[in-house]
């Protein structure tokens, strides 16, 4: 039995664009194509397209997906570290829901509720600091303290910075530039000196900021609503810059 890309698109919720930049980067290539160039899928694509989908819901990005899929990576031990990330941050986020459980209560009339329960379970850092390591903690905490007098003006002016930066590069990736032309490490430059006003990044962090808008589901999720391509390329930009000008 056959599918389309169309049809494909739909059974996984899956954008038919995204399908094409699968096959594009050789992580999930079609059946066939027809004389028309219509690409089509049979089974054994559906079964690839499932363990894609499940690796990039475990947080991996898709380099590391296209090791697993190739062998070339434990899928077992993989699995198995993300499989510890994903029950810690479940319980995390069940100390969140029992947070707010007990607001409920105690705005509708309940018991008083203690000051320090307030924020059980608000530690995302303490999540990304077990998947990264002690540093994005510090980085997390220097960040807090340089932005301690901003207003929600100010976070929301730094955001706008951050989307039009995204939507430069994403100009610059579908002109076909590669991570390393200097036109994309001048744009990169805007990033470092915006990321700056948080924390200061030297060769090794920064670098490892771009490796984060490809691992974490978060940034890789930002990303992928404006292109497939966007969080991989950035992460080899921020890579570039790192090594030829911090």
């Amino acid at each position: 039995m056959r599918w389309s890309i169309g049809e494909v698109a739909e059974l996984s919720r899956v954008t038919p664009r995204t399908l094409r930049h699968y096959d594009a980067i050789g992580l999930l290539v079609p059946a066939g194509t027809a004389a028309n160039g219509y690409r089509w899928y049979e089974r054994e694509q559906l079964l690839r397209l499932q363990q894609i989908l499940l690796l990039r819901e475990l947080g991996l990005g898709l380099d590391t997906i296209a090791d697993v899929l190739a062998g070339q990576r434990d899928p077992v031990e993989t699995l198995r570290g993300h499989e510890q990330r994903l029950r810690d941050e479940g319980q995390r986020l069940g100390r969140l829901a029992d947070t707010v459980s007990r607001t409920i209560a105690h705005l509708e009339g309940g018991a008083p509720m203690p000051t320090e329960q307030l924020f059980d379970g608000f530690d995302a850092e303490e999540s990304l600091a077990a998947r990264y390591g002690d540093r994005v903690r510090d980085h997390v905490a220097t960040a807090r303290e340089r932005t301690k007098d901003w207003t929600a003006k100010d976070f929301s002016a730094a955001a706008q910075e951050y989307d039009e930066l995204d939507a430069r590069m994403l100009a610059l990736v579908r002109a076909g530039l590669a991570p390393d032309d200097a036109r994309v490490l001048d744009l990169v430059d805007e990033h470092y000196r915006l990321v700056c006003r948080h924390w200061t990044p030297d060769r090794t962090s920064y670098a490892g900021l771009g490796q984060l808008y490809v691992d974490d589901p978060r940034f890789r999720a930002r990303y992928d609503a404006l292109d497939p391509a966007l969080a991989e390329f950035s992460r080899d930009a921020l890579a570039a810059y790192a090594e030829q000008r911090l």
